[in-house]
Formats: C-alpha cells, sequence, structure tokens
C-alpha cells in the first residue's frame, strides 16, 4: 500500500467512526444541509437529472438532493462502512431507486464519461492527496456543460499554526487544504471553468463551537468511546481556539465553488 492509499485509508476510518457521527452531526461539513440546499440551487438540476456525490459519507447530502430535487444520486465514498450505512438510509428513506451508493476513489472514479449532469463534493477534496487527479475525474465524469458544485475548507498553509498541521488536522480537512484561488486553478487545469465564488467562513466558526460544545457532554458522558478513537482531550481545546483564531485571522475559512465544464472541440453537443 502507497502513503497515499494509506492516507486516504485512515481518513475513510475516521470518517466511518460512531465518535466522529457524535461530533459532527448528520452533515460532516460546514454550513450543513442550508449550505448544500445553496449549493444545489446554483448547479440548474432537474428532475432525474443525473449527479454525483464525491466522498458521500453515510449519504445526508445525496438523499436530500434524491428527495428535494427528483435527480438521480450515485454516491461515491472510499470506506465500505459508510457506503453500507448510506445504501441502508436509502432503503429506510424510500429512496433506494434514486439513490445508489459504491464504493470507490475519488481519484480513479468508476464511472463512463460525460455520465453525470452535476457533480458535488463537499468538504473532501482538501483531504484528497492528489487534488489535480480528482478535478480531472471530475471533469472526465461530468457530460459538456455540466457543472461541479465544491464547498471545502480554504487555509493560506504556509500560516497555519503547528496545531492545525500533521495527520490529525489533514484528516479535520485543515492540514492540507488551500486557498480559494488554488483550487480554482487545479479545477481550471483540468477544463473546468469557476462561474462562482462565495465565503462562508462563519459557518467554519459554528462548526467548531458545534464541535466543541459536544467534546465537552461527551467527555462527561463516553469518555471511553472518545479514547477508542484517538481524541486527546487535553489537546482538543488548543485545537480548537487555534482554528478559531486561524479563521478571525483570515488563515483558515470555508467557501462554495460553483464551476462548469467547458465544451472542448470534439465534445457532443
Amino acid at each position: 500500500m502507497t502513503a497515499e492509499d494509506k492516507l486516504k485509508a485512515c481518513c475513510a476510518a475516521a470518517y466511518s467512526s460512531d465518535v466522529v457521527a457524535l461530533l459532527l452531526g448528520d452533515s460532516y461539513h460546514p454550513g450543513g444541509t442550508a449550505l448544500t440546499r445553496r449549493l444545489a440551487g446554483s448547479l440548474g438540476l432537474t428532475e432525474d437529472g443525473r449527479v454525483l456525490d464525491v466522498a458521500s459519507g453515510r449519504g445526508t447530502t445525496a438523499l436530500l438532493l434524491a428527495d428535494i430535487y427528483g435527480v438521480r444520486v450515485d454516491g461515491v465514498d472510499y470506506s465500505a462502512a459508510n457506503t453500507a450505512l448510506a445504501q441502508g438510509a436509502a432503503q429506510a428513506a424510500s429512496l433506494a431507486e434514486r439513490a445508489v451508493f459504491v464504493t470507490g476513489d475519488a481519484e480513479h472514479l468508476p464511472y463512463a464519461d460525460g455520465m453525470f449532469d452535476a457533480v458535488v463534493c463537499e468538504c473532501a477534496l482538501c483531504t484528497f492527496p492528489d487534488k489535480a487527479q480528482a478535478a480531472a475525474e471530475f471533469a472526465r465524469v461530468l457530460c459538456p456543460g455540466g457543472r461541479l458544485g465544491v464547498t471545502d475548507v480554504t487555509a493560506q498553509p504556509d500560516r497555519l499554526p503547528p496545531e492545525l498541521r500533521g495527520l490529525g488536522a489533514r484528516i479535520a480537512c485543515i492540514a492540507d487544504a488551500r486557498p480559494l484561488a488554488e483550487y480554482t486553478d487545479i479545477l481550471a487545469s483540468a477544463g473546468l471553468r469557476t462561474i462562482t465564488t462565495e465565503r462562508h467562513d462563519q459557518a467554519m466558526v459554528r462548526m467548531i463551537d458545534q464541535i466543541a460544545a459536544r467534546l465537552n457532554l461527551l467527555r462527561m458522558t463516553a469518555p471511553d468511546k472518545l479514547a477508542a478513537a484517538g481524541v486527546d482531550l487535553n489537546a482538543a481545546p488548543a485545537v480548537l481556539q487555534a482554528a478559531r483564531e486561524a479563521v478571525a485571522d483570515g488563515v483558515l475559512g470555508y467557501a462554495m465553488l460553483i464551476a462548469e465544464r467547458t465544451v472542448r472541440l470534439g465534445d457532443a453537443t
């Protein structure tokens, strides 16, 4: 197993753990379902359109899109545990015919070229070891003129404090996050033209506060679960405070980005 594969497996294991679900709630990203709806509203979704949710987790976004917009959603996640949980949630919500989940790698998507009208990727691009390859895959599976919707952590990597570096911070979507302009450059190199960007930094602050509150509750009610998941209760307050200060200083934030696959010579119309 390569170092990149080990990192992907580590991230997948972390985000399929019950402790992460307890700390983050149903939506594993700042802004929650409200920001997902805003993202979806910018994608021009039409009933029975095809949408791919990359890093679909336990299926929250995919099921929301299938239910509210009537689209057909494929979700792909690196964690087999998340795939099983998402498929179970689809069945429980009577959406199994509209939402299907598979285990796969965002850098090697198991789908045909031009298969989707839209691709969404929430709070995950920053964790992918090869972001350029992932962007190329987004573009490949989009039909010409199809749209990509991304919400993600933004960061100035050279200004991150020590508490927000390293493997733990990378799994927490911080250590390998990039400036918004760098994300747009990565997408542009893959043939994805950015048409809209929005800052949602306060959503990051709200999630930090949410994690702090839930961590304090779990400290009293389930300390053994936290310890088993490798959560360092002594270090956590300093990490959360460093994250708050980084947002206040403009070093860390959250953004929404909408891009369109450019129509190139030879593309179908």
